[in-house]
């Protein structure tokens, strides 16, 4: 019999993570004692409805947010006491964003957004590989009003990939497009994971994409309230939306 297989290391990992916000005399609780392990490679969907938690949660792996209490380790060092220096640092060399709104700049081409990122990064792959990454190897020169919103999503996510990452956090990367145009998204973000290696979330308050992702966390008042395995996964193509 062979040694069970080890599992893959946690890459970035959250225990009891808590995020209050106080507006005037009242708490708002954000996050209450979320426990989250990120693997290398994996693919995750953080799934549920606006207000539930995700979006404060992603904030808080991705650095651009501190917990109240609780611990962040990143390979093993932990990041939720970090200076606004180091933090700095661990976006900047380790984590992607891609959100809702594309946040393209109008008068830069394609390429040249992308430049944008690859010209602060410390190994980048070129503008010109991360847009054929994502199928856009063709529109290098093209501006952003010259796009379509599901293609300008996908500039968002070279621009994202470009730097390579080891984390890429998605937050409702297909809020604002059709199905058809939203499916294309999630096979950027899906080649990404796959070809490059990845870890890869993506925060959704739509059930049908929890298929495509190995593991599915469900989110309620603040609480990962479950949590799920998907032994296959679903190409984006077969979602039902």
């Amino acid at each position: 019999m062979s040694p069970p297989t080890s599992p893959t290391p946690a890459i970035l990992s959250g225990r009891g993570l808590t995020k209050t916000y106080h507006v005037g005399d009242v708490d708002i609780h954000a996050l209450r004692g979320v426990d989250v392990e990120l693997r290398d490679g994996e693919l995750v969907v953080l799934l549920g409805p606006s207000g539930s938690g995700k979006s404060t949660l992603l904030n808080i792996l991705g650095g651009l947010d501190h917990p109240t209490s609780g611990e962040l380790r990143f390979r093993g060092k932990t990041i939720d006491t970090a200076d606004e220096r180091a933090l700095t640092r661990y976006r900047r060399d380790h984590v992607g964003f891609v959100f809702q709104f594309y946040n393209l700049v109008a008068s830069l081409t394609a390429e040249e957004n992308v430049a944008l990122v690859t010209e602060i990064a410390r190994a980048p792959m070129s503008p010109a590989d991360a847009l054929a990454l994502v199928g856009l190897g063709d529109r290098l020169d093209a501006f952003p009003a010259q796009l379509s919103g599901g293609e300008q999503q996908r500039v968002a996510i070279a621009r994202a990939v470009a730097k390579q990452p080891e984390v890429l956090l998605c937050d409702e990367p297909t809020g604002a497009l059709d199905s058809h145009t939203g499916v294309l998204v999630l096979q950027a973000i899906e080649q990404v994971n796959r070809d490059l290696g990845t870890t890869a979330v993506v925060i959704t308050h739509n059930s049908g994409i929890a298929a495509m992702a190995d593991r599915v966390l469900r989110f309620g008042d603040g609480q990962v309230v479950d949590e799920s395995r998907n032994t296959v996964r679903r190409a984006p193509a077969e979602l039902t939306w």
